[in-house]
């Protein structure tokens, strides 16, 4: 199975911006321009975008949906999360050009998730879960459930998800590397992984390449620091 790349796309207020560890009031905006981000990524060769409207994470109503039409409209297919908390958002993505987005806080509720997938198929809906500790957090990673980031993972493919985003919190924008333990843990759970949070070298991208159910990675920080070139990173994955 190929490995994909995922150069994020984190928007606050507009712009193009990274968080540590989720904490809003540790942004940094990297490019004023979010559609000049996505122009520079695909020119470099990526296969896909992943975008997050920050503030609709937090506040659960998309709030950069202009900026998404913008980034949505080069070349790369884009999957977007943070506000996706009804059918009508999904909807409205699909319709300013995005071609899959990612159901976060809303993943444990079960009858969103199955609706979800019933109205836009299972290629379009992808659950991002999100954990500290293994233990699912929700609403911009504010509150940290009981639930087990692998239960929830079984939960959702009996729903009919194929594909996980999964982000350990402790690791994002840390540059320290991925939780390979829990990667592996999630990749037990026979859905298709993509591993987030932390992903900082050629070398995490290629141990990650190595565990099963790991079919993809997102890169933030890394690519905007240039610790990570993108186009030698996707000439490892090809």
């Amino acid at each position: 199975m190929s490995f994909t790349l995922y150069p994020a796309i984190d928007l606050k207020d507009g712009q193009a911006v990274r968080l540590l560890q989720g904490r809003m009031a540790d942004a940094t905006v990297y490019n004023p321009d979010p559609a000049d981000a996505a122009r520079r990524w695909v020119e470099a060769g990526a296969p896909w975008l992943h975008v997050v409207d920050l503030d609709g994470a937090f506040a659960g109503v998309s709030r950069n949906m202009e900026a998404v039409r913008k980034i949505a409209a080069h070349r790369a297919p884009v999957q977007l999360g943070g506000g996706m908390r009804s059918l009508e958002a999904m909807q409205a993505a699909f319709d300013a050009g995005v071609t899959r987005v990612i159901i976060g806080s809303k993943a444990l509720d079960g009858a969103l998730v199955a609706q979800a997938v019933q109205k836009f198929g299972p290629d379009r809906i992808i659950v991002g879960i999100d954990a500290k500790n293994g233990q699912v957090a929700t609403d911009g990673w504010v509150n940290v459930s009981t639930t087990k980031a692998t239960d929830l993972a079984a939960q959702v493919q009996e729903q009919g998800v194929n594909t996980i985003i999964y982000t350990d919190i402790s690791k994002d924008g840390m540059m320290a590397g991925p939780n390979f333990a829990e990667m592996a843990a999630m990749g037990a759970t026979g859905a298709q992984i993509i591993a987030s949070g932390g992903v900082s070298s050629l070398d995490d991208i290629r141990q990650l390449m190595a565990i099963p159910g790991v079919t993809g990675a997102i890169l933030g920080k890394a690519i905007y620091t240039g610790a990570i070139d993108l186009k030698e990173a996707l000439a490892l994955c090809r």
